[in-house]
């Protein structure tokens, strides 16, 4: 029995690229490199986040998923809400290098995001001085009282 060249005989340049392989990742295993649930991954695609391909009720995401639920990810650290990260992530899709309207927007953001961090430490430096305050003054009522600790 012989074999037709197409099936033995290796790709060339000649015949032109292979098909290139997509990467595809289950609900489970985002959540494991993640280090999520597979709720909040679920929660992400309720959201509008994700948009996973679905074979019956298996959802199957790509590599664009991936780097969507990675930004969401990064973005929820950062104190950005939800509306703020998609719209990140809507830019990102639309250009994934940036166009000048969406990296101003972009820079706005994360602005924003600076000025209201700044104000969070200054709060935190304020209350830790109060506290420091009034731990003073209690230690100092207790050593009158006679304690010593």
């Amino acid at each position: 029995m012989t074999q037709s060249p197409s099936t033995s005989a290796p790709a060339t340049a000649q015949d032109g690229p292979l098909p290139r392989q997509r990467r595809t990742y289950s609900i489970g295993e985002l959540a494991k490199m993640f280090e999520v649930t597979t709720r909040t991954i679920r929660f992400y695609e309720q959201e509008g986040l994700l948009a996973p391909e679905r074979r019956g009720q298996t959802r199957i995401y790509d590599e664009k998923d991936r780097v969507r639920l990675k930004l969401t990810l990064r973005g929820k650290r950062l104190g950005f809400s939800l509306a703020e990260i998609r719209e990140v992530v809507m830019m990102y899709d639309a250009m994934p290098d940036g166009n000048r309207r969406q990296l101003r927007r972009l820079i706005e953001i994360l602005t924003d995001k600076r000025r209201n961090m700044e104000r969070q430490l200054e709060d935190i430096r304020l209350m830790q001085l109060e506290l420091d305050d009034v731990e003073r003054r209690a230690r100092e009522v207790l050593a009158s009282l006679g304690d010593s600790d």
